[in-house]
């Protein structure tokens, strides 16, 4: 995704948490997987300081205590959160949660799917479109000025 900082996983189901970590060692992906079972975790991991910020946050939809509708909103309404980028990755096909995903500015909407070489692939291209894409630097980020790299100072 981008550099080395974390991705966090928002997911309650055991099998697409296993299936996600298979994709990114598969992929042999750099990020740290940091994960959450649901809304409330996952910001209360966010909001932890000693948690380093996700290039991305991968969301169900359809958790318990805070579904990932519900955890948009919360996000999206905290603005040392709001930036961060959240693609929903879910099971639903309902045109109502995509619709509302959106309208929560999800900067994705896929639906998981069951074979695993699709499941790759999608995880694959997450990962070329995060890597390639421009976000704006978080604060205290520096960027050198002479190869562009990003760094914490």
């Amino acid at each position: 995704m981008r550099n080395t900082k974390p991705v966090l996983l928002v997911e309650d189901d055991a099998i697409d948490t296993m299936t996600v970590r298979r994709a990114f060692r598969d992929l042999k992906l750099s990020n740290p997987l940091a994960h959450a079972t649901n809304g409330e975790e996952a910001l209360e991991h966010l909001r932890n300081p000693e948690n380093a910020r996700p290039c991305v946050i991968l969301l169900d939809l359809n958790m318990p205590r805070m579904n990932g509708v519900e955890f948009m909103k919360a996000v999206k309404a905290d603005p040392s959160l709001k930036k961060i980028p959240i693609v929903v990755l879910t099971t639903s096909r309902d045109d109502r949660d995509i619709v509302e995903s959106y309208k929560l500015s999800a900067a994705g909407y896929i639906v998981k799917p069951v074979d695993y070489k699709k499941f790759v692939e999608a995880i694959k291209t997450i990962d070329v479109y995060w890597t390639i894409s421009e976000l704006p630097l978080e604060q205290g980020e520096l960027e050198c000025v002479e190869c562009g790299v990003r760094e914490n100072c």
